[in-house]
């Protein structure tokens, strides 16, 4: 796989790294949540079901890889539950910090409710999964993003509203 090597289908290793990820972030943050306890923990996953849910219906429908397969398979899984949108709409998504400060929360949660159990209650395996989360949300993520999915995305070339934001950091 050359740097640059555009992906009409993402093979199925990307797919299963990328998702492995998010699953590993959702899987600690609700370990780390259920200290607090069960309730946290399933508020906390239906908030990623739910965000997971906006981005298929209200950008995933509109990507170049709608029906296809996508380095986190999301364009496929889209095209099962929500009927296509409009791939100009795709370029014209305005992506702001601001807006992304729900998605960041998914990780940010998890770490911030971690630093004050620890406070309040050492524990090694709660530490382990508080330096788990970041360092997969940031360098985990970077890596997957930049060197994985990113990089290989044909929808990338007629515009990309994370590419935008991050100055063309994921290239």
């Amino acid at each position: 796989m050359e740097a640059g090597e555009f992906f009409e289908s993402y093979p199925w290793w990307i797919v299963v790294l990328s998702n492995l990820l998010s699953v590993a972030i959702y899987g600690l943050g609700a370990f780390i949540i259920y200290q607090v306890g069960w309730i946290y923990m399933a508020v906390y996953l239906v908030y990623a079901l739910v965000l997971e849910i906006r981005l298929l219906r209200g950008h995933c429908v509109h990507c170049f890889y709608y029906g296809k397969v996508c380095a986190f398979g999301k364009g496929r899984l889209s095209s099962a539950f929500f009927k296509q949108g409009d791939p100009e709409r795709w370029s014209e998504i305005n992506l702001t910090w601001w807006a992304m400060i729900p998605d960041m929360l998914v990780a940010l949660l998890p770490v911030l409710v971690g630093i004050v159990v620890l406070v309040i209650d050492f524990s090694w395996p709660v530490l382990a999964a508080v330096v788990a989360v970041a360092v997969l949300a940031t360098a985990g993520n970077g890596a997957v993003r930049g060197s994985l999915a990113c990089n290989h995305c044909i929808q990338r070339q007629s515009g990309c509203p994370a590419e935008k934001l991050f100055g063309g950091a994921s290239t």
